[in-house]
C-alpha cells in the first residue's frame, strides 16, 4: 500500500497535543461517573428496541441508487486494471472512501449499504431458507478476509491484490443471493452487516413493521438481535482496528522485518492474535457477569454493547485517513493531479476527535450494556453483575488510548 494509504495515525506520541496521563484519566473519568450515576438513578430499562420512533415519511432510492453503485464500482475496477501505475485511484476508493466512509454515512444515515448494494438488484428468490446456525459467521469471515487484505497482505495496493479480493466477494455474494436470496446479503455480505450495525447508532431507523422512524441510537442499538456470529462479526472490527494500531509500533514493525515467520506470516498471527484477545476477554466478562448475575447465555444479549465501542475505534483511528487522503483519492479518481495536506487538519482537532471518539464510544456502550443487565438480571444482583462489563469497558478503554496515544 502507499505511504498514504498506510498513514492511519498523526505521529507519536510526542506529537500529539493531549498528555497521555490527561486521556487516561480524562476517559477513566467518564467511566465512572457513568457507571456510578446508572447504577443509582436507572433501575429499570428504558429502551424499546425496534418498537421505538417517531415514524416519518421517508423513501430512500434504492434502483437508481444501486445501478450508481454500480457503476462506480465498475470504475474502480477499470481504474485498478488498466490506470496508471503511480498515483492510481483505486485503492483510495476501495480503503479510504468506501470501507471509512460507510462510518460516518451509516452513523447519519442508517444502513446505507443497504440502499447502496448492487447485489440488491438482483431478484429475491431464495432457492432455500438460510440456515440459522449460519447467523453472521459468513460476515465475521468477510469482515477478517478484508481486514487481513488491507493490513497484512505483501502488497495491499497493489491492483492484483485488489482485483483478487474483489473477484472473490463478488463470486460469494452472487452465489449467496442466488440460493438464499437477499436474506443472505442481511448476514453473509460484510460490507451489509458492517454498515447496517454502524446504522444501528444512527437517529434514523426501522420499526419492527418496517415503518421509518427517528430514534434514540439507544433504542436502535437495543434493536440488533443476538445470532450466532454476532460476537465474532465485532470482535473482528475491534480486533482489526487494535492491530492496526499496535502494528505501527517500532517493535512490531522489527520484528515483521526480522521475524522468522516474515512479514506476511507474523501479520497473520498478529491480527489473529488481536482479534481472539479481544473475544476472549469480552468472553471472561461476560461469563464472569453471568456467575454474578446467575443468569446464563448472556454473551451473545451483550454483544449489542461493543457496537459504539468498534465505532469509537474505527472514527479513531480512521478520521484523519478519511479527511486527508480522501479528498486526495476524490481528486485522482477524478483525474486531478494532487497531493495529500498532511495540515488539512490541524494535529490538535485530530488528537481531540481520536480521545472523544474512543471515551464517548465506551460511554455509549455502558449504558447500553446497564439497560440490558437491569432487564435481564435479577434486581438484587444487576449492579453487581455489570462490575465484570465495566472492567471490560477500562481494559478496552486503555487499550485504545494506548495504541492510539
Amino acid at each position: 500500500m502507499t505511504a498514504g494509504v498506510l498513514a492511519h495515525g498523526i505521529g507519536t506520541r510526542s506529537d500529539l497535543p493531549i498528555p497521555l496521563f490527561y486521556a487516561y484519566a480524562g476517559a477513566f473519568a467518564a467511566l465512572v461517573v457513568s457507571f456510578l450515576a446508572l447504577g443509582l438513578l436507572w433501575a429499570d430499562s428504558r429502551f424499546r428496541g425496534d418498537r421505538a420512533g417517531l415514524v416519518i415519511p421517508l423513501r430512500l432510492p434504492g434502483r437508481p441508487a444501486r445501478v450508481l453503485t454500480l457503476l462506480a464500482a465498475v470504475y474502480t475496477i477499470g481504474l485498478l486494471v488498466a490506470g496508471p501505475a503511480d498515483g492510481n485511484a483505486g485503492p483510495y476508493l476501495v480503503y479510504v472512501l468506501f470501507w471509512v466512509g460507510l462510518v460516518p454515512a451509516s452513523l447519519l444515515l442508517g444502513p446505507v449499504w443497504r440502499a447502496l448494494s448492487p447485489f440488491r438488484l438482483l431478484p429475491d428468490r431464495p432457492r432455500r431458507p438460510l440456515p440459522r446456525r449460519l447467523g453472521y459467521w459468513p460476515a465475521a469471515a468477510g469482515l477478517l478476509a478484508f481486514t487481513w487484505t488491507e493490513l497484512v497482505a505483501p502488497e495491499p495496493a497493489a491492483p492484483f491484490t485488489l482485483l483478487t479480493f474483489c473477484a472473490l466477494y463478488a463470486a460469494i455474494q452472487l452465489a449467496g443471493t442466488l440460493g438464499y436470496g437477499h436474506a443472505w446479503l442481511e448476514r453473509g455480505d460484510p460490507f451489509e452487516v458492517y454498515s447496517t450495525l454502524i446504522g444501528h447508532l444512527s437517529p434514523l431507523g426501522r420499526k419492527a413493521n418496517g415503518d421509518r422512524v427517528l430514534r434514540s441510537p439507544f433504542d436502535g442499538l437495543d434493536a440488533i438481535q443476538p445470532a450466532p456470529g454476532l460476537v465474532a462479526t465485532v470482535c473482528v472490527l475491534l480486533g482489526g482496528t487494535a492491530y492496526d494500531g499496535f502494528s505501527g509500533t517500532p517493535a512490531w514493525v522489527n520484528a515483521l522485518q526480522s521475524g522468522p515467520l516474515g512479514r506476511t506470516g507474523l501479520g497473520t498471527l498478529g491480527l489473529l492474535v488481536a482479534v481472539a484477545g479481544v473475544a476472549l476477554l469480552y468472553a471472561a466478562c461476560l461469563g464472569a457477569a453471568g456467575l454474578i448475575g446467575g443468569t446464563r447465555g448472556l454473551t451473545a444479549r451483550f454483544a449489542h454493547s461493543l457496537v459504539p465501542i468498534a465505532t469509537g475505534y474505527l472514527i479513531a483511528h480512521y478520521f484523519s485517513l478519511l479527511v486527508i487522503e480522501g479528498r486526495h483519492g476524490l481528486l485522482l479518481a477524478l483525474g486531478v493531479a494532487a497531493q495529500p495536506d498532511p495540515n488539512a487538519v490541524e494535529p490538535a482537532t485530530i488528537a481531540v476527535v481520536q480521545v472523544l471518539a474512543i471515551v464517548v464510544g465506551h460511554v455509549v456502550g455502558v449504558v447500553a450494556a446497564h439497560d440490558r443487565s437491569v432487564r435481564l438480571l435479577p434486581p438484587g444482583r444487576a449492579v453487581a453483575g455489570q462490575i465484570p462489563l465495566f472492567v471490560l469497558m477500562v481494559c478496552y478503554t486503555i487499550g485504545g488510548l494506548t495504541l492510539l496515544l
